[in-house]
């Protein structure tokens, strides 16, 4: 019985996350969705804070990201965003640094894990 509650809730929470995950086709530059750790950033958006929930599973590790949509953003716009991400095509770094919202590991450090993007093309 507990195996079957176990699993249920699994299958459960992983439903739940999926559907909350699919940023909308039509968002604006600038505007930010929640998704889970398990699904990959899509093009055109940066990772910019990392938690830990229940609706993306039951694990140690933060597994649930805040991302930002950039594409379509001004030429010259500047972003402070977690280095989980490269920056996207069109963007540079221009810095690194320590953000304690951008801590995507178990094992938490003080090294840089941002970056602040500057858009160049």
């Amino acid at each position: 019985m507990v195996r079957l509650r176990s699993a249920s809730l699994t299958l459960l929470t992983a439903a739940a996350c999926l559907a909350l995950t699919v940023p909308s086709a039509s968002a604006a530059p600038g505007d930010t969705t929640s998704i889970c750790y398990s699904n990959l950033t899509p093009s055109g958006w940066v990772d910019v804070q990392w938690w830990n929930t229940w609706e993306c599973g039951v694990t140690f590790n933060p597994n649930k990201k805040k991302i930002q949509q950039v594409s379509g953003m001004p030429i010259g716009s500047t972003l402070n965003v977690c280095s989980s991400t490269l920056p996207p095509a069109g963007w540079v770094q221009v810095n690194r640094f320590y953000n304690g919202a951008c801590q995507y590991s178990a094992v938490p450090s003080h090294d840089p894990n941002s970056w602040t993007i500057k858009r160049v093309s």
